[in-house]
């Protein structure tokens, strides 16, 4: 059983929980994620290490309520406890020779972009970091990112906060600025990620992404995490999950990650009712 140390809400639908986690804080890098159950009934969901906290012996996962897990345990409070928890999984990022770095997030991928952004700064490597939402409303971890970037790029579909626009045209004014990025390091949507990948390769810039999968074991077992890449299947769980973007096939990691979309539950934000869709 893991305990809970902390929780807090970070929007409407996003929640960053602390978990007592020694052995695996004692290990974790960035890039590397847990899998976790509920309870000893519950489905295994991979989730990124946001941050961990050797002293503390605790790992900080931020997740989404999107489906009935992810639901669950956002309803266990500090103190409560979390059946399973199972890390450091895959590969850390490697950054080796990188000396001026982009990190793009987008929506609650920035939870996955804060640790990449911290472990540069630790590192004293200058990353620029650009996070994409929506809307305002839905905007998270700035303050933290803040304090780790070299620069802080906001932007919102809408407008509403930050620059209006999509990650990419930050990304590409910034190219075309001459920033001089040799690495960009994009953790999203799968349709941002392929379009940075595109616009990247225009600048001849290596870039990598962390890639999102349907995954079960967390250990190449299941082979459920299989992706293409450079026309040769990887498994994101024990190969990633992060991959060169320009070898990735986003195509068919979107289809598969459309499988069972059909028969996966909505939850009510409200009513917390399970909706078949």
């Amino acid at each position: 059983m893991y305990k809970i140390l902390k929780r807090r809400a970070l929007n409407d639908a996003v929640i960053l929980i602390e978990v007592d986690a020694p052995h695996i804080a004692k290990k974790a890098r960035a890039g590397q994620f847990i899998i976790f159950r509920v309870d000893a009934f519950g489905e295994r969901v991979p989730l990124t290490i946001a941050d961990s906290d050797i002293s503390r012996g605790s790992i900080t996962l931020i997740f989404q309520i999107v489906g009935n897990s992810t639901r669950l345990l956002s309803q266990i409070p500090e103190g409560g406890f979390i059946q399973d928890v199972v890390g450091p999984l895959g590969v850390p990022t490697e950054t080796e020779g990188a000396a001026r770095v982009c990190i793009v997030g987008g929506g609650v991928g920035c939870a996955i972009a804060y640790p990449q952004a911290k472990s540069l700064h630790n590192a004293g490597i200058p990353a620029d970091v650009i996070a994409g939402f929506r809307s305002k409303d839905i905007v998270i971890l700035e303050e933290e990112m803040s304090k780790i970037s070299r620069n802080l790029y906001i932007t919102t579909d809408d407008g509403s906060y930050g620059e209006k626009g999509f990650v990419t045209n930050k990304l590409k004014s910034l190219l075309d600025g001459g920033a001089g990025y040799d690495l960009v390091i994009a953790i999203g949507p799968v349709i941002m990620m392929k379009m940075i990948s595109e616009l990247t390769r225009e600048y001849n810039v290596k870039t990598v992404v962390s890639l999102n999968p349907i995954m079960i074991d967390g250990t190449g077992m299941c082979g459920c995490c299989r992706v293409s890449v450079g026309g040769v299947t990887k498994f994101a769980c024990v190969d990633g999950p992060d991959f060169d973007a320009h070898q990735v096939d986003f195509d068919e990691l979107n289809k598969r990650n459309q499988t069972y979309r059909s028969l996966e539950p909505h939850i009510c934000r409200i009513t917390g009712e399970v909706r078949n869709a």
